[in-house]
């Protein structure tokens, strides 16, 4: 049997259309692969969840766009995404890694997911909120973050700055402990957070995945993650 640590991945689905497939980019396997991981993906089965806590070394939760609890927005403003099966299933995947305290890395659903559940609360439309933020739903649009010093992300990348892409319309914009942000756009939107106490839980608003074929520092994301669960 391989000595690698098995990586439970949390299927996306098609929401933009009828929500009959899974959907999940090759650059999040391939990334975990690369790392010394194994990755196997995870679909929408409550039968799962103990499977996935008791089994498996980490949780990688992948992006996508659904509505979250209307109480997960400030001001109970509501999601304009669709409702996804995959929340309830996702939810208690990330409560149980959380409480067992196992290595956890979301991407951005993923890290929206992660702060919600601690008490962070995000908004439904960022250029709707904040006209003045610079452009996050373009998939090729790329923009620099800036990492907070002292960070457990700061350890893993040795750079104050990165270059990422970005994909989003929804953003957390009320944190709470015991999340703390740890990378941040130049209009101030939370680019990365984690969770102190934890031996992994970080989160990415961006889709470092993408990025995975490439020569990009952002990748030792993953090495360090691979690592917590070995």
């Amino acid at each position: 049997m391989s000595g690698k640590p098995r990586i439970a991945v949390i299927l996306d689905e098609n929401t933009s259309g009828d929500g009959r497939r899974y959907e999940a980019a090759k650059g999040y396997f391939r990334a975990i692969r690369d790392a010394g991981g194994l990755p196997f993906g995870v679909p929408y089965f409550s039968e799962v969840v103990d499977v996935v806590l008791e089994e498996f070394d980490g949780v990688l939760s992948t992006g996508g766009r659904f509505a979250y609890p209307a109480n997960w927005y400030v001001e109970a403003e509501g999601s304009k995404a669709p409702p996804s099966e995959r929340f309830d299933v996702e939810r208690a995947i990330i409560e149980g890694i959380l409480e067992r305290s196992k290595p956890i890395l979301g991407i951005c659903a993923g890290m929206q997911m992660i702060a919600c559940l601690q008490g962070c609360r995000l908004t439904r439309d960022l250029r709707e909120r904040y006209p003045e933020a610079i452009e996050h739903d373009k998939r090729d649009y790329l923009h620099p973050v800036n990492i907070e010093p002292g960070s457990a992300l700061s350890a893993l990348i040795a750079a104050p700055h990165l270059l990422v892409n970005s994909f989003h319309c929804e953003a957390v914009v009320l944190v709470k402990s015991p999340v703390t942000p740890s990378a941040y756009a130049s209009d101030g939107v939370i680019e990365a957070i984690e969770v102190a106490g934890q031996r992994f839980a970080l989160g990415l608003q961006w889709h470092q995945e993408l990025l995975a074929e490439t020569d990009h520092p952002g990748n030792a994301i993953f090495a360090g993650f691979i690592e917590a669960c070995s």
